[in-house]
């Protein structure tokens, strides 16, 4: 049994990332960029009228100076006109200064009188006029290699003229569940058995987490079966599969795997609840076997699967985001493995939910977030605390 520090490390040095690919801005949501991208253009590309008003020359404009309108300018092309001493532009929120003017003054604050206005207001030079590249310079960096390809990024991208951007590989992932205990939906239940949950947990999961899920199966206890499985299975970047990799009687995964040829890299880590987790490769395909109890299940495949998939696909960041939050009940890890409690973020505080057993599905539904204790750690009621969420 290893820490879970060395496992997650092993794991992280045994992967690489994968080719890049480029795709469409509008396809390149919640992916990772392969590459740094500087900015192309300024913006505002043009000095440009913040507000609806008049393009004026403001040594003209004090309270109660009348101005002749001798144009207007619409946001759009550039019509080259020109203020001089005495007049006005009327003038459009985006659209390009005229030449000669220095100043904007609001439409609210002039009262028009035919071609003429009236200023009610004073105006200093430089006011409500966006200058060129006051937002963002030309090689100014817009997006970092590694970073997280938001909405707003994707913005960012299109104002610069991109259409296209290289993301990281994708990750095809196969997941297998395993048990004859388990049944699928709406298949009647035998004495003994429970529904897959683990199945479409994990599905929901890797998706989640960009992997392309290729292949979800449940497989009974057969070695012949689980060993064709394992075989399609492989033909995926990594293998998620859940329960039977423990060594009783009924638990193949292993002796299947390594039969295979499979090599075995890490089994049981140390850590509460999720010791029973494997990690090894078979052929092409890193291989990540989960318990089978579900809140285990969830556990390892945040804690391992998870910053395995998002650094295949070119993440700079594979941890989990942490808040800080204030506990409100005493907590006390005694078991010999660093504890994850499972529990709710709300409004800054942070509460464990339900039994914080392995196999309790009905807590670990109503939680947001998962505190992690070490061995022998104490925290008391209204600590602040770092709580991970996902």
């Amino acid at each position: 049994m290893i820490s879970e520090s060395d496992a997650r490390a092993k794991i992280l040095n045994a992967i690489r990332p994968l080719p890049p690919r480029t795709m469409s801005i509008l396809a390149a949501l919640d992916r990772f960029a392969a590459q740094d991208y500087l900015a192309r253009l300024p913006l505002p590309m043009f000095d440009n009228s913040a507000m609806d008003g008049y393009a004026v020359i403001a040594t003209d404009c004090k309270r109660g100076a009348r101005l002749r309108v001798v144009g207007e300018q619409p946001a759009g092309v550039d019509r080259k006109l020109r203020v001089e001493k005495g007049t006005a532009i009327r003038i459009f929120t985006g659209a390009p200064i005229p030449n000669g003017a220095d100043g904007i003054v609001m439409q609210e604050d002039v009262t028009r009188d035919g071609d003429a206005i009236v200023l009610n207001a004073d105006v200093d030079a430089g006011e409500f006029i966006r200058q060129r590249g006051c937002d963002l310079s030309e090689g100014q960096k817009i997006l970092s290699k590694g970073e997280r390809i938001t909405a707003t990024k994707l913005a960012l991208l299109a104002s610069q003229g991109f259409s296209e951007v290289a993301v990281g590989g994708e990750v095809r992932a196969a997941i297998i569940s395993t048990g004859d205990e388990l049944a699928k939906p709406n298949e009647k239940l035998q004495a003994g058995q429970t529904y897959d949950s683990n199945l479409p947990l994990l599905q929901s999961l890797l998706q989640q987490f960009g992997a392309n899920v290729q292949l979800a199966e449940h497989c009974c206890d057969d070695a012949g079966l689980l060993r064709a499985t394992f075989e399609r299975a492989a033909e995926n970047e990594i293998i998620v599969v859940t329960g039977g990799v423990s060594v009783g009687e009924h638990d193949l995964v292993q002796a299947t795997l390594r039969e295979l040829g499979a090599k075995i890299d890490i089994w049981r880590v140390a850590i509460k609840p999720g010791k029973p987790f494997l990690f090894g490769q078979l052929r092409n395909s890193f291989v990540f076997g989960l318990p089978g109890n579900p809140v285990s299940a969830f556990v390892t495949c945040l804690q391992f699967v998870r910053p395995a998939i998002l650094w295949m696909t070119g993440a700079a960041d594979v941890d989990l985001a942490k808040w800080p939050a204030r506990l409100d009940v005493d907590l006390t890890n005694d078991s010999d493995r660093a504890h994850y409690f499972r529990g709710k973020l709300e409004r800054g505080t942070f509460g464990p939910i339900g039994r914080q057993e392995s196999h309790a599905l009905f807590g670990l539904g109503e939680s947001n977030a998962l505190l992690r204790l070490d061995v022998g750690e104490t925290r008391k009621s209204g600590e602040i605390v770092q709580v991970q969420t996902w």
